[in-house]
Formats: C-alpha cells, sequence, structure tokens
C-alpha cells in the first residue's frame, strides 16, 4: 500500500525555488485529518484531479471538509474520512526575490528625429526585483506540473516582458529628448515608467514587479552599421555614410600615405561628396518640414574632436593627428580642442 503522508511541510525551503509541489512526482496520498504545515513568506495550493481547491496561508491547517468544502464533492459522500486519498500541494515561495539582473542582448533602437543619423541604438542593465502575488494564479499558468520551479525558469521571460516595456517607453518619449546625455537625465522617470507599463505584465501571470532600476545606458560602439543592418537608414544618411566609408578606406590605404591627413589628399573628391551628400540631406529634411531649424547637414556649429570622427568615420587620434599638423584648424580651451563647422567643412572640400 502507499504511503498516506500524515504531515505535509516544505521544510528545505531553496534560495533560488519559486514552488515546490508535494510529492514532486505522482500524486500524494492524503486524508482528511493530514496536517498542512505552511511557514513565513510562504503559501500553499491544494490540489486534487487537477483542480485548485485552496490557498493556506502560514501556519498549521487540518485537511477537512470546512476547510476546503470542495473536497466534499470531489470525495463522494460514501468517503468515510479514514481511507487515503491523492491531491498534491504546491508551496510556493511569497519572499521578494531581489537583485535580479536584466541587460539588453541587443540594443534598443531609440529615434532622435532631426538629430544626428535619426537614431541611437542603446545598451543597458540594471536590477529589479518580484513577488508572487497570486500563488494560485501562478501555479495554475505558469507553473503546471513540474514538482520544482526555480527562479532560472521564468526570469529569461521576465526580462523579455521588461525590455518590450522599456522599448515601448523610449517610443513614448520621443521628442522629449535629442542625445544620450538628455536621456540620462530622465532615467528616474524612465525606471517608473518602465515598472508601470510591465507591473500589468507581471501580475496577469500572479508576479508583482517590486522594483526596477537602470543602473547604465550608453550607446552602442556600432550604431552606424547596425543601423544599416536593421534598415533604419534613409537613403540620404546611407549614401552619406557609404561616402565617409569610401574616405576612411582612402585614408588608410597605405600607398596615399599613413593616417586621415595623407589620405585626405587622395580623397579629395570623396570630402567633396561628403559635403553635397550632408547638403542634400538637409534641404531633403527642410523640404520635409522636419528640422528645418537644423544648421546645414546637420552638424552643430562647433564640434568636439570626437564629434568630427564621427562624421568622418575615423578615429579620434586622426582627427586629433590632422589638428596638430595644422590641415585641420581648431582652437584649444584648455586642454581641449574645438572646431567650427565651418573648419571641417572646408577642410572636407580641400
Amino acid at each position: 500500500m502507499a504511503r498516506v503522508f500524515d504531515v505535509i511541510e516544505w521544510a528545505d525551503e531553496m534560495p533560488n525555488e519559486i514552488v515546490h509541489r508535494f510529492p514532486e512526482t505522482g500524486a500524494g496520498d492524503f486524508r482528511l485529518g493530514s496536517q498542512v504545515i505552511v511557514r513565513e513568506s510562504q503559501s500553499a495550493v491544494f490540489f486534487r484531479d487537477g483542480k485548485a481547491l485552496d490557498v493556506f496561508g502560514p501556519g498549521r491547517h487540518t485537511i477537512t471538509t470546512a476547510n476546503i468544502p470542495l473536497l466534499i464533492n470531489l470525495l463522494g459522500k460514501a468517503f468515510d474520512g479514514r481511507s487515503p486519498f491523492t491531491a498534491e500541494v504546491y508551496f510556493v515561495s511569497r519572499r521578494e526575490f531581489r537583485d535580479r539582473k536584466w541587460g539588453t542582448p541587443q540594443p534598443i533602437p531609440v529615434q532622435t528625429p532631426g538629430v544626428g543619423l535619426g537614431w541611437l541604438l542603446l545598451k543597458g542593465f540594471g536590477t529589479y526585483s518580484y513577488q508572487v502575488k497570486n500563488p494560485q494564479q501562478f501555479v495554475t499558468q505558469i507553473v503546471g506540473t513540474r514538482g520544482i520551479y526555480l527562479m532560472s525558469d521564468i526570469e529569461n521571460d521576465l526580462r523579455s516582458r521588461l525590455l518590450r516595456s522599456m522599448t515601448d517607453m523610449f517610443g513614448e518619449m520621443k521628442g522629449k529628448y535629442n542625445t544620450v546625455q538628455d536621456i540620462l537625465g530622465w532615467l528616474d522617470e524612465i525606471s517608473a515608467g518602465v515598472r508601470a507599463k510591465a507591473a500589468a505584465e507581471f501580475e496577469a501571470i500572479g508576479l508583482e514587479l517590486k522594483t526596477f532600476v537602470i543602473a547604465s545606458l550608453t550607446p552602442s560602439e556600432n550604431t552606424a552599421e547596425e543601423l544599416r543592418a536593421r534598415g533604419l537608414l534613409d537613403a540620404q544618411t546611407y549614401a552619406q555614410l557609404q561616402a565617409a566609408d569610401a574616405m576612411r578606406e582612402a585614408a588608410q590605404n597605405p600607398s596615399g600615405g599613413a593616417g586621415l591627413t595623407a589620405g585626405i589628399g587622395a580623397g579629395m573628391g570623396i570630402g567633396n561628396m561628403i559635403s553635397q551628400t550632408m547638403g542634400s540631406m538637409a534641404q531633403g529634411k527642410q523640404s520635409a518640414g522636419a528640422a528645418s531649424d537644423q544648421p546645414a547637414g546637420g552638424l552643430p556649429a562647433v564640434l568636439t574632436p570626437a564629434d568630427a570622427a564621427r562624421v568622418l568615420q575615423v578615429s579620434e587620434e586622426d582627427v586629433l593627428a590632422a589638428i596638430e599638423s595644422g590641415d585641420l584648424p581648431a582652437r584649444k580651451i584648455g586642454r581641449a580642442y574645438r572646431i567650427s563647422r565651418e573648419a571641417l567643412l572646408k577642410f572636407l572640400n580641400g
């Protein structure tokens, strides 16, 4: 005869367990009068024949038809209270699972109309915490009949829900920021917005999202290349980058000399092409009514060496070499160089 369990408890709760089924496999043989012991920060969901009959909170509970009214219908009137019946108990941890990590496996595209390439690709990471809010709903919808359910079993899904909410949040905030620095100034608001958006998705599976924190947001190092691969660049911007690539290849051609300064002599025509492309791109945007107040080519009046390097699609060291050789006029303020838009365009045009 199968063993009859008179005491049902989850005494050896592991730190990474969310749900523990008793017994782990098959059905348990219980009887009316059996004791269910539920510890602090636990709930116990009583199942029979695939139906949730009751949820017990912390304390010692005795299985009776008074505690679980549905039992009398399932067991039948002839049941004498002494013979065992089969059922399962799912112990659910109600503690808060804190400092869970999230990150962006792929950069998130963020639209910046009229600024730079019109898009940013942002990488980020941070932490979040959650807690089981509705044990019966969580077991029914997520756990199923598994004997043990760990945090690792669900957290890929939770991170996906958070990243979807973050992408939606950036879309709703379009126009409130133009640069990464602007976005960094909104981190608290973005974190709160993502938490509010994702809360409903967590509740739908019986969880509560307690916290969501963005620890870091940085632009992808390969933004231009990734935007091209995703098809997010318009034809004019794409042509501009193609011209910049050609110029960079000319600058790095050993037959033309080393560095940007040597390569620029062989790439005068390419420099003219870049200038013309930037001008036509600005005219196209103005004619469409977008960014009509932007300077020619979308360039700011004053650029840093890093800004100039992004425009030229070369390294910042190449730009500094051109400045120090006198080929690219710049003004030194303290230890930093600043380049006027006119000086950069003149440099491009030879």
